[in-house]
Formats: C-alpha cells, structure tokens, sequence
C-alpha cells in the first residue's frame, strides 16, 4: 500500500528536492549504492558530458546531474551521494534518502558490488522498504569473475523481488541492458512486488497497528495511474513513527500536507506499541538495533543463496595482503615507504621536463620582447606584460606542470588500487588518540593534491566538531602548490652536496621528513582543539576496506591530468597573471628612490628576522596569498635588481642568488617550516567559508596554522642562534 502526495494533496516538497523535467515524458532515475561500487562510473559513462553539479538545498552535499537517451525517451539521471545505509547517520545518508523517500524519482537504481554482494544488500533492502519502484544494478561483474565468485541475478531477482541486472560499468558492459530493464520499467511493462521484512511477532504487531491507523487518516488507496508518482510505504511510514525520527517525520509531513505525528490516534498507538516493547524490555536504543540487525540477517541469507565460489578461498588473497598492509608491525613503515616512493618518483621524473618547459618557455618569451621591440612597443608595456606576467606564468607552468603530472596520476593509481581506506586504517588510532576522526586521514590524503579539495572531502565526517578539527588542521598538509617550493630548496641547500642518484633519494628522504612533520602537527593540534575551543569525545565510525583492483591506468592517467592536473593548474595560472603584473608594478614603481616592493619588505624585515626570514621572504608568503605557486617567483624578482624575473640555467645559479642575498641553511629551513605552516591560500579560505558558513571559523583555520608557523620558526631560530650553529 503506498501514501502519496496526491492522496493528501501536497507538493510543497518538490520546490525542494524534485527535479525539473524539461518535457513530461522525461524520467527521472536516482543512483544510489555504497562507495566504490561504480555508481560514478555507470553515471559518466551513460550521461558522458551532457553532466552538470549543484548542492542540494540548504546543503553541503553536491548533486550531479545528466541527462541520457535510450530508444525514445529521455532519462535525466540523478547521482545521489554514496552511503551505507539510510539510517540517516549523516548528512550523505540524509540527503540519499529523502531524495528516494521526496524526490518522485520514477526509478531508483541501487548498484551493488558483485564481488561483496551481502554487505550491499543491507541498502538494498533499505531502499525497497521506502519504495517498490526500484532496481539492483549488480556490478564489477568482471571482476566477480576474475576472483571466482558467482552471482545468481535471476534467483536475486525473485528472492528481492524487483529487476536486477548485471553489469561491468568500467568496461561498458551491461549498461544498455540496464536501460533497457529501466525503459520497461518505467513505461510500465515491469511489475515489481518487492519482499517484505518481517520482524519479530512482537514488533510486526505494533506497526500493524500503527499502519492501520496511518491507512485510516489518508485514504490511502492504489492509484494506477499513480504508479510512478514517489509512493511511500505505509508500513515504513509506521516503523519511522515508532523509531520516532524527528527530522525525517518533519519530511513526510511536509511531503503529505498532514502531521502525522499530532494525530492522536496514531499517538496512542505509538503509546500502546512503545508499552509492549518495554514489557520485553525493548528500549528505542534496542528497537534500533533489532530493526537493523534484522535487515542484516536477511541480507546474509539471501546473500548465502545467490553467491556461490569457485574457491574457498577467493578472498585470502586480499585478507593475506592486508595482514602486511594494516598491521601493527609493518603498516605505518610501508606507508611511509610508499608515500617516500611516490616522492621520489616525482622528484625524480620532474627534473628533465620541467627543465625543458623552462627553456621553451623563456625561448617563446624572448621572441614576445623581440616582437614587442619591433613594433616600437614602449619599454614599459614589454616589462608589465612580458617580464612581468608572462615570465611568472612561464615560471608557475615550468615548476608546477612536471610535479603535478607525476604526483597525481601515481596518487589516484593508490586511490583506485584501495590503499587509501587502508591508510585511514593504519592512522584511525592516532586521531583516536587526537580525540579526532579517522575519516581525518583521507581528508588529509586529499589534501596533499588540493587544500580546498581536502576541505570539501571533510563532508565525509559525520559530526560537526569533527569536521571542523579536520577543516581547520587541513592546511598542515602541503598541497601541490607548495611542493615545488620545498622540492627547489631541498635540491639546492641540502641535498645539492651529493651527485646523481643519490641527490633525488636524499631529497626524497628530507621531503618525506617535511610531509610527516605535517601530519605530526596535524595530529597534535587536533588533540589541542579537542582539549580546548572543540572539546568532545571521539566518534566511532565504520570503514570498509574494498577489494583490491587491478587499476585502470589509462583512465586514471586521463582523470588526474583532465580532473586534477589542468584544474589546479588553470587556477595557478589565473592568479598567477594577474599577480606577475602587480608584482612587477610593486618592484619597479619607486617612492623616493626605493621601490614600493623593497618599502614592503623592509617594513617586515624586523618581524622576519625574528622568525629566520627576511622581509622579502615574508612579503613573498603574503603577496602569495592568491595561490602558494607564486612565491618563488615572488622571491626571485624581489631580490634581482630589475625589478622581474630572471631566466636561471639552474638550481646551482638559483641557490647562489639566495645566498649573495643572505640566505643559510637556517633560512632554507624556516622557508621550508613556514611553507608547511601557513595560512591557506585564497581559494581554501573561500572553501572553508562555503563549507562552515561562518567567518569566526575561516578567520580561525586562517589563524591557528599562522600562528603556529610563526611560533616553530621562531623557536628554531632561537635554539640555532643561541646554539651559536648558524
């Protein structure tokens, strides 16, 4: 029996969360299902570009959106986020399911992992309790093949009654089918009569009764011509009553017009129903945990019935290699080990392209002047826009370009071979000890890409207090931007001593040392927040560790340069122009007889020295404020007497300009701790101000890491000097 909108005669929710049709024959299909089942990867590959990402109302949660055509009908496909359940734990798993329960998708599509089907099956089974209009993709088929195991779609789809179909999204297959099954299905073709749970004699009648009374007020009755139209399951109605879930009733009374909730009927059987839980001494707590423990039952048994393997052993492969992996003994150090390895490779495979961009950079450049000079261009245009922006673009592309496109691509091979969640996993202990969430740890990861990446994907963590402890602490990880800048001066002032492979291994080492003393700090401000503005108890949260895959290599190359590389680096280079030209302006308009660049620097100087810098140094981390890749830039123009950039054959010549300038050993080291501790650039503020809506938590993110930094430079600084080493 089913509770619509039409039976009450509602449709305020639909200004919230329905989707708007550009002809009524469209169809709106959602996409649900667990992280890494392939859910993103059936969307792209049926929707392709015709794609575009918003936020759901009043949330953090972005949406994605595309249309698709399949025979004479369009089908505008909704990909809402991943979850494992839709108990409502968390924003993701609230957004998941009100859009199923308010959205009036036609069908909801819920794609499971043929190669962990059980686990899955606990959101299927959720799904169909809220409505019949749904659909089981089962997919990774392939790779279900690949590790023996065997899925019986046919006896799945009468056991669950409702279609399943099989698929292999990564390699196309599988999906025209889908759309064939969600074409039939939604022109009525397909009847579904999904299974009911049954819960024990006891609760199964309490909620009878509750629905009866739910059925009572609204007049519910089948409505053919309704079929499609969003239903909701009296009896689930009934469970969310006894459950009594605010926030979701506060929902279904919006979608039907009709407080349930008030109603006093329904109120006294709530009543009668809650008195004979507790004569058997069944709290809320305890109904919770039967409603869910009987869902998981199910899920193994029906799961027992359609899976079969080859080999018994068709997972002892993964668990023997997560024994190594994630063990106590040997977890942290291959950590350490692979992060050292992903350096080195990007130490090492960026030198000879980024030399070779440098010099095909400044060449074009030294025809831009030349062509300049010919037309009998003022000096001043040539400098603005030739030795000004241009030479701080060609700078930015040079040093940025060769990293990122090493870095990222060996960092989603990581992601997409399932070793991320693994390192969550090794690190879930010190942020437990932090008094911080373990999801910190792929907040983090993220982080080292993109600060503002690694703040959005602090969505995953449920509870506020947590968030913000991973928002404010995400900055201690260096992203892309600042690694060329602690790469150039570990290359120059510490491991320029030693020749040939050895130098990209002693880099590797110190850069390794550098990233861990950023996850170090990391951990011990989350523990001081937690002690102090952020106090609070730890959460406990449930990490799947999937399968490994053989990643795709291809595809992932294709990703991380279109999704990651380009987009970082688009955005570099946007304010890195800009910025070349109020640079240049600041190095070569004087007041008096000195530049307004050296007034700045000199200014700072006092404070500077304190920290082991120098004016021009802190002027360069200020003006760098847009995007950390222009510091570098910054620095070298402050110090050359022309007032722009200067092209250097070298690091060797580089490092002799620093020097001639007072740089030591002390100073490479502060610039590297500064770097690593800093406010974050602008586009993470702005992120961070999107993510917590408040201005006192920008305004402390930006604080907390400044002043830390500050603090660290000036006690080596001290230690050093007093140490009379330096």
């Amino acid at each position: 029996m089913g509770l619509t909108k039409q039976s009450t005669g509602s449709n305020s929710i639909d200004k919230e969360l329905k989707i708007v049709r550009m002809d009524e024959t469209d169809k709106v299909i959602a996409l649900a299902g667990n992280p890494n089942v392939g859910k993103s990867t059936v969307f792209n590959n049926l929707t392709g570009l015709n794609q575009h990402t918003g936020n759901w109302p009043g949330k953090t949660v972005t949406n994605a959106q595309g249309r698709y055509r399949h025979k004479d009908r369009d089908f505008i496909l909704v990909d809402i986020p991943g979850t494992y359940s839709l108990m409502a734990n968390s924003v993701e798993e609230e957004v998941a399911r009100d859009f199923i329960c308010f959205g009036n998708p036609d069908a909801t599509i819920v794609i499971v992992d043929a190669t962990c089907l059980e686990r899955n099956l606990n959101l299927v089974l959720q799904t169909i309790e809220i409505t019949k209009n749904v659909v089981v993709c089962v997919n990774l088929m392939d790779e279900a093949k690949r590790k023996g195991v065997n899925v019986d779609l046919v006896k799945l789809s009468l056991l669950l009654g409702v279609p399943v179909v099989g698929t292999s999204a990564a390699k196309g297959k599988g999906l025209d089918g889908l759309m064939d099954v969600i074409y039939d299905f939604t022109s009525g073709k397909l009847q579904t009569k999904p299974l009911k749970i049954v819960y024990s004699e006891l609760i199964e009648g309490v909620l009878e009764a509750i629905e009866n009374e739910v059925e009572k007020i609204a007049e519910v009755k089948k409505c053919d011509e309704k079929r499609y139209e969003n239903e909701l399951n009296t009896r689930w109605i009934a469970l969310k009553l006894l459950e009594n879930d605010q926030q979701l009733l506060e929902g279904i009374d919006k979608f039907l017009g009709y407080n349930l909730s008030n109603d006093i009927a329904i109120i006294n059987k709530i009543k009668d129903g809650k008195e004979q839980l507790r004569l058997h001494n069944i709290d809320d707590e305890s109904f919770r945990d039967e409603i869910v423990t009987t869902i998981i039952k199910r899920a193994e048994k029906i799961g027992s019935r359609v899976v079969t393997y080859e080999s018994s052993n068709y997972s002892n492969k993964d668990r023997k290699i997560d024994k190594i992996l994630t063990s106590r003994t040997f977890g942290i150090p291959i950590m350490i080990l692979l992060l050292g390895v992903v350096f080195w490779l990007t130490i090492t495979g960026a030198n000879y392209p980024s030399a070779m961009l440098s010099k095909g950079l400044f060449w074009i450049e030294s025809k831009l002047s030349e062509f300049l000079i010919g037309i009998g261009a003022p000096a001043w245009i040539d400098g603005l826009f030739i030795k000004g922006m241009y030479r701080t673009l060609a700078w930015v592309v040079a040093v940025m370009l060769p990293p990122m496109a090493i870095f990222f691509p060996l960092f989603t091979l990581l992601e997409d071979l399932g070793y991320l969640p693994r390192i969550a996993f090794n690190l879930d202990n010190f942020f437990k000890k932090s008094c911080a969430c373990g999801k910190q740890a792929l907040t983090m990861c993220m982080g080292f890409g993109c600060n503002a990446a690694g703040i959005i994907g602090c969505r995953i963590i449920d509870s506020p207090r947590e968030r913000l402890i991973a928002i404010i602490t995400n900055n201690f990880v260096p992203c892309n931007g600042r690694f060329p800048t602690l790469i150039a001066i570990i290359t120059m002032f510490f491991a320029g001593a030693f020749i040939g492979p050895g130098q990209s291994i002693i880099s590797t080492i110190i850069l390794t040392g550098v990233i861990l003393l950023g996850v170090f700090m990391t951990l011990a401000i989350s523990k001081i927040l937690s002690k102090t503005i952020l106090k609070g108890i730890p959460s406990s949260f449930t990490l799947e560790l999937p399968p490994y895959r053989k990643p795709q290599v291809g595809k992932v190359i294709v990703r991380s340069i279109f999704d990651r590389t380009l987009f970082v680096l688009g955005r570099a280079i946007s304010v890195a122009a800009p910025a070349g030209i109020v640079i240049w302006v600041m190095a070569n308009v004087t007041i008096g007889d000195i530049s307004i660049l050296t007034h700045c620097a000199n200014f700072l100087n006092p404070f500077a020295k304190l920290i082991g810098l120098d004016g021009y140094i802190l002027m360069a981390f200020v003006l760098g404020f847009p995007a950390n890749e222009i510091v570098v830039p910054i620095i070298i123009m402050s110090y050359t007497a022309t007032g722009s950039l200067i092209e250097f054959d070298s690091l060797t010549q580089l490092r002799q300009l620093l020097i001639t300038n007072g740089w030591t050993w002390l100073t490479a080291v502060n610039v590297m701790l500064f770097s690593l501790m800093h406010w974050p650039c602008s586009t993470t503020c702005l992120t961070i101000k999107k993510e917590t809506q408040s201005w006192k938590w920008t305004g402390l993110s930006f604080l907390i890491p400044t002043v830390t930094g500050i603090v660290i430079c000036f006690i080596v600084t001290s230690v050093v000097r007093f140490l009379g080493l330096v």
